[in-house]
């Protein structure tokens, strides 16, 4: 064999030796769901299994009417026996195996177990099931004309404000492209819009597109989705029309931490109110000291800034008084200012003094 031959027959030989491999691979990435039974009656039970999976992922296992594996469940969760529904996580291979009780659904059959993702992207599978004893009913006809798809990836536009820090309903806008695939033109669509919380069956809500929508043609369609005021964790906003769920989007509603900023200061506040309330009455209903001075707690010492002292201002000295000089007194025999006068003496020749004895003369 040449070396030009033998290249591209050594590369057949290797795609067909992959061939085989890469076929279990693909179909593995398909999530599958089998029933131990296809046909129980009420107040039986079947095993559910399944594979295919994502690993660790939580599911809901239902038993849903007006539905076929092919069109899915007409009419979304209000379709299914919710009450009696089933959780499972799946293992690290993405299987499963979980017991579900027969129930009857709302709606008559054919019937199906309805097995969809509770969180994450959205995966789901049905089983053929007929709940014996239950009505039968053929599915309405499906009508060609008219039909809308979601084209492009849905998502939430919008943030949260002050108020809703406080408690008020976080808000949204869901904004998603739409196609028309059917013959006739669509005009004014009704929409429901669903909000779900956590493992809960969603709320759903109509609205109504205005807007007219060709053959062929597609438009961005923006629709409000509000929640309850203080809503707070993980949400789904599913889409849907003509009761089939056309999208899903996830969205993390955060905790309205000023409400319980309020609530923590409501705690501090009102047991010192009362406090003081308290403290209050009792120094009403106190008794008086008997010196009929009432008797009260601590006071608070008062900061008082110094008062500067004032002095008045000082009386000039007065002036010396000017002693009176009389022409008939000298400056010596003026009288002490001070109002001292000395002991009276007699100072003239002719005053007595000491006798001497005489002589003889």
């Amino acid at each position: 064999m040449s070396g030009r031959l033998r290249i591209p027959v050594l590369a057949a030989v290797f795609a067909l030796l992959l061939l085989p491999l890469a076929g279990p691979a693909s179909a593995a990435q398909q999530p599958a769901v089998e029933l131990s039974e296809s046909q129980a009656g009420t107040g039986g039970s079947i095993t559910v299994s399944g594979s295919g999976w994502r690993p660790d992922t939580l599911l809901m296992l239902l038993i849903c009417g007006r539905a076929t594996p092919a069109r899915g469940v007409i009419g979304g969760t209000n379709s299914c026996a919710n009450g009696d529904g089933r959780a499972v996580t799946t293992d690290a291979k993405g299987g499963f195996s979980k017991e579900l009780p027969v129930a009857e659904p709302p709606v008559p059959c054919p019937c199906v177990v309805h097995v969809a993702t509770v969180t994450g992207a959205k995966a789901d599978a049905d089983a053929e099931f007929q709940v014996a004893g239950h009505a039968v009913e053929p599915l309405p006809a499906e009508s060609a004309a008219g039909r809308l798809a979601v084209l492009t990836d849905t998502r939430l536009d919008g943030s949260s404000g002050v108020l809703t820090w406080f408690g008020a309903p976080p808000s949204r806008t869901l904004v998603f492209t739409v196609g028309n695939l059917g013959t006739t033109t669509v005009q004014n669509p009704v929409f429901q819009v669903g909000t779900a919380h956590g493992v809960f069956a969603p709320q759903w809500d109509e609205q109504q597109w205005r807007g007219t929508l060709g053959p062929g043609k597609k438009a961005q369609v923006k629709l409000p989705v509000e929640l309850t005021a203080g809503a707070h964790g993980d949400y789904a906003v599913s889409l849907k029309y003509g009761g089939k769920v056309l999208a899903e989007q996830p969205w993390g509603v955060g905790r309205p931490w000023g409400v319980t900023l309020f609530w923590i200061l409501l705690c501090l506040v009102v047991p010192v109110g009362v406090f003081r309330i308290g403290l209050a009455v009792v120094d009403r209903v106190r008794p008086r000291r008997p010196g009929g001075v009432r008797r009260r707690g601590l006071s608070r010492p008062a900061f008082r800034l110094p008062r500067p002292v004032l002095r008045p201002a000082e009386d000039p000295a007065p002036a010396p008084t000017p002693t009176p000089t009389l022409p008939w007194f000298t400056p010596d025999s003026v009288p002490d200012p001070a109002g001292r006068l000395s002991a009276p003496h007699d100072d003239s020749p002719t005053s007595p003094t000491t006798p001497t004895p005489k002589g003889p003369t």
